[in-house]
Parts: structure tokens; sequence; C-alpha cells
């Protein structure tokens, strides 16, 4: 239902059942692709990328039929969002992922681990959120002021070049290293062995805690920002499973382009500042019904905008960095032909 009809849901007993259990059996399907350590093609990648992107479009086909273009058209806003919020969360796995030298025949099961923790925690949130919604109103102004505040760091961290910051930086990683000995070398799929007559952690068990870690803070700043779509606790819930399931595959094909993307986060800073007002707008309407609501087929034209935008602006910005580096490179080979 729309986010102005507060927290009326789709979600029959049946469907919720019959959605978890979908959810778990792809799970099970990853885990079962990731038994066996190996690393990933690109064709391999894109295989799956293709099937974990079709699938949650088709899914939002059977919502338009069986319940009308307003469900619709908030599931597909709503998976976008989540969508483009798990391809910036990409950004800080690629940053753990190297900064411990994860082999790359490992490096699949850490992504399944990271999204399985990240669907647990989104979950417990989404339960948190549509309780706290249910009884108090002023929710919508809380979550818009978080997701304000998360912009305003996002929007930061893009000018001070923030997913380059020293892994070790990490409250949890510096935690883990202070209270239990970590080998030097990876043991294969192993978190823990004796060494030395003494329990330690392998680094594959310090890099999934670290993962985990900012799972924490990924719910943090995506579930508010779709109940700034939608009030229905499902289709908060089916957005985000859907936007999660195929990041491990995603992580493999976009390893190379998300570089590219060098506006990337400043576009989902002003997607998340514009939910966040969105939010705050909503709550203003209960309190003075003068106060205007941002319609779902806006919110996805401007969201559809940001992104749009921000990619051309990429593209155009690498463009003239490598014409620069090109026209600097003449100028050396000039001035030692001299």
């Amino acid at each position: 239902m729309p986010l102005e009809s507060g927290l009326s849901t789709i979600g029959t007993p049946a469907l919720w059942a019959w959605t978890i259990g979908g959810v778990l059996a792809l799970f099970v399907l990853d885990f079962i692709i990731t038994r066996r350590p190996h690393e990933v093609s690109m064709k391999e990648a894109i295989g799956w990328s293709v099937f974990y992107v079709a699938l949650p479009l088709l899914f939002g086909v059977y919502l338009l039929t069986q319940f009308g273009g307003q469900i619709g058209l908030e599931y597909y806003t709503g998976y976008l969002v989540e969508k483009s919020l798990s391809v910036d969360n990409l950004f800080v796995f690629m940053l753990i992922l190297s900064g411990f030298a994860v082999p790359k025949e490992l490096q699949q099961r850490v992504l399944l681990i990271g999204v399985a923790g990240a669907l647990v925690l989104r979950a417990i949130f989404i339960a948190l959120g549509a309780t706290l919604i249910a009884q108090f109103s002023i929710t919508f102004l809380f979550f818009g002021l978080i997701l304000l505040a998360t912009a305003v760091k996002v929007w930061k961290d893009a000018q001070g070049e923030g997913h380059d910051q020293d892994v070790s930086d990490l409250k949890v990683v510096r935690l883990i290293r202070r209270f239990w000995p970590v080998t030097d070398d990876y043991r294969g799929t192993k978190m823990t062995v004796m060494q030395a007559g003494r329990r330690a952690l392998t680094p594959l068990a310090v890099v999934t805690i670290a993962i985990l870690a900012t799972d924490i803070m990924f719910a943090i700043d995506s579930v508010p920002a779709v109940y700034g779509i939608t009030g229905d606790p499902y289709l908060v819930f089916v957005t985000n499973a859907f936007a999660l399931l195929g990041l491990r595959a995603l992580y493999f094909v976009l390893q190379g382009v998300l570089s590219k993307l060098v506006h990337l986060s400043y576009g989902l800073a002003i997607i998340l500042a514009f939910i966040g007002v969105k939010l705050v707008l909503h709550w203003a309407h209960g309190v003075w019904a003068w106060v205007p609501t941002v319609p779902t087929l806006a919110s996805l034209g401007v969201i559809l905008g940001v992104l749009t935008l921000v990619t051309v602006t990429s593209l155009i910005a690498n463009k003239r960095a490598e014409q620069a580096a090109a026209a600097a490179q003449e100028d050396a080979l000039e001035d030692a032909n001299a």
C-alpha cells in the first residue's frame, strides 16, 4: 500500500511463507555453488547476475497483476533504491576483501556469509521499524533524520575518497586483534585452527566478522530508505531480499566497473537526502494537513534521473582523466626527446 496508508500489507501468511521459503532455497543454492572453493569466471558471474535481476523483475510482474499498479510501482521503486545502495555496499566489500588479501577462490564464501548476515539484520530492522511506525508516527521523522545524516556522511566520504580508508582502522578489526590471536595465512575455508596449543582465528574469520559488522551500518541506511517508498513491511522485506541475493555474483561483474562510477556516491547521497526529506514531509503532513507529500511515481523519476545523471557525469569525468593522462604522457615523451 502507499506510504500514506500506514502499515496495511499485502503480506498474507501464505505469501510470507512462500517468500521466506524461496529466499532460503536460493541461499541453499548459493551455498552449494560456493561449497567447492573456486575462482569465479566472468561468464559464471554474468549468468548468475542476469538470473538475480530477472527474478525480481518477474516477481514485480506478479505483484502488478495480483495487487495492482500502485503496489507494483512501490515494489519496483523500492527495489531500485535497495539495489543502488547494495551496489555502493560493494565498494566496502571490495575494500575489505582486498585489504585482507582474500584468495579469489574464497571470496564467494565470504560474500555469501556477508549477504546472509545482511538479510538477517535487515529483517530485524524491518520488524522493529514496522512496530515503531505502527505505534509512533514520529518514527517517520526519526527515519528521515537518519537518512539526511547518512546523506551528509556519504557526500563527505565521496569528497574525501572515503572508500580508500585503511581496513585496519575498522573498530571491529582492531578489537578482534586485541583479544584473539590470528594466523598469518589462510587455512582454506576454516575459520579457526589450533596454533601453539591455543585456538586461533584465521584471516577468513576476521574478514567475515568485518563484513558482518559493516552489515549493521548498511541495515541502518537501507531499511529507512525503503520505508520512505512504502509502508508495507512485506514489500520492504522482499525488495531488500532481492537486492541482496544477487550481490555475490554482481560483485565479480562490477569489480572493474565500480571504480569508473566516480560520482556514484554523490548520487546516492542525493537519493538518501531526497528520501529523508520525503519521510520528514510525510510526518509533517500527519501533523499539518497542508504540508505536501511526495508521490511514489515522482520518487521513481527522481531516483532514475539521479542515477542516470551520475552515470553520465562519471563517464565524462573518466574520459577527461584519460585525455589528461595521455596529454601528460605525450608531454613527458617530448621532454625526454628534447
